[in-house]
């Protein structure tokens, strides 16, 4: 008797080992291929729930789902590396606002909705996420651009007679990009509307103006450059084989660039440029730092050889500060002829005496009194070339 009770028993063990070796085959059959961490661990299921799209829940038909299911990608949490990379992955992605939340919230399926406070990794994408592009900080390397200083000679300002060669990316074409600027610096450029006022403008800042006035074009691409210059001009003349008006392409240039143009002469040696309101500027063209003197529309240029030597001279010695022979002009009188000698020392007397040479080539000799002369008393005499001056010593 106990034996058939043994052999009972060893045959339902036999039998419900080999049912339970079916279902596990048929189990086995329904499972991907690779087995996850999240099947043998509790805890890993939690934190692998987190990677699925926020509004999806994991329910028990997921482990049951066939090889051709999509699975959410694996991510291992207890590893802190993978973590981190996975945070730096999504460090582009933007949370949307509470209202988009309780919108998407609202929208999913009832017992869709995943509580965010129970997820622990804030840097995960929540449903709908959008990304954006990342601006950098105003004080970043690539947003600080230094003013840079402009001067008269790195600038033009358009004016009336400039043609400008207008290139528009959005609309190319065989139609002409050539415009002129007409009287007081009216610019007629059809895209553009109406006729805009581009007088005192650079070809930047009548750039950023179409811009903003061509309406058929979305963020049109405008550039502009001047083709013909024609309202800087300077007149130059005198020695030069090219005289004439010349065009400046900058606000200001200097002036031997200019006198290059007229082609000045070898015997040119000054320059005197005449300007309104300022007084006549002497340039020698010997100097070079004189040369680079900046010249400005409008401006007049005479261009003059060297002066003729004096031939004619008078001699000054004695109690003056500046001895020699000086040159005479006719009328020069006695006082002109002392203070273009530097004047008296401290130590001159009162009396000056005049010696001029005679037809037979004998000196005669005659004395003034300064004080008289310089009071008013007795005329101040003329002298005449070759004549000498001597400042006496006061007793």
């Amino acid at each position: 008797m106990k034996s058939l009770v043994f052999a009972a028993l060893v045959l339902s063990a036999s039998l419900g080992m080999t049912a339970s070796g079916q279902v596990k085959s048929v189990a086995a059959a329904n499972q991907p291929s690779s087995k996850t961490e999240t099947d043998q661990n509790p805890a890993s299921a939690t934190r692998a729930r987190v990677l699925r799209p926020a509004g999806t829940v994991a329910s028990s038909t997921d482990k049951l789902a066939g090889p051709n299911t999509p699975q959410a990608p694996r991510t291992d949490f207890n590893n802190h590396s993978d973590a981190a990379r996975y945070r730096r992955s999504d460090a582009s992605a933007v949370a949307p606002s509470d209202s988009t939340q309780k919108s998407s919230a609202s929208t999913s399926p009832a017992g869709s909705r995943t509580d965010s406070s129970r997820l622990g990794h804030s840097s995960l994408k929540p449903a709908g996420f959008t990304s954006r592009k990342v601006t950098a900080p105003a004080n970043s390397a690539t947003n600080v651009s230094a003013p840079i200083a402009t001067t008269a000679t790195q600038i033009y300002r358009v004016g009336p007679g400039d043609v400008l060669d207008i290139q528009l990316a959005d609309n190319p074409g065989r139609n002409s990009t050539l415009f002129t600027v007409l009287d007081d610096g009216v610019l007629e450029y059809p895209l553009a509307g109406n006729s805009i006022v581009v007088g005192g403008m650079t070809t930047t800042e009548i750039a950023a103006l179409l811009r903003q006035r061509i309406k058929i074009f979305e963020n049109p691409q405008v550039k502009v450059e001047v083709r013909d210059y024609a309202s800087h001009a300077v007149t130059i003349g005198g020695f030069v084989s090219a005289p004439g008006a010349k065009i400046l392409r900058r606000e200001a240039m200097p002036l031997y660039t200019m006198l290059a143009e007229a082609l000045v002469l070898p015997e040119a040696a000054r320059a005197t440029i005449t300007r309104e309101g300022v007084a006549p500027i002497v340039v020698d063209l010997k100097d070079a730092s004189q040369s680079a003197t900046l010249v400005v529309p409008g401006d007049v240029i005479k261009v003059s050889g060297i002066p003729p030597a004096p031939t004619e001279f008078y001699f000054v010695g004695g109690e003056i500060a500046s001895s020699g022979q000086k040159s005479f002009h006719a009328g020069l009188t006695l006082t002109q002829a002392i203070l273009a000698s530097g004047g008296t020392k401290g130590s001159a007397g009162s009396r000056v005496r005049v010696s001029r040479q005679g037809a037979d080539g004998r000196l005669t000799s005659e004395e003034f009194n300064l004080r008289k002369i310089q009071t008013g008393k007795t005329p101040d005499p003329v002298l005449q070339k070759g004549d000498r001056i001597e400042v006496m010593t006061g007793n």
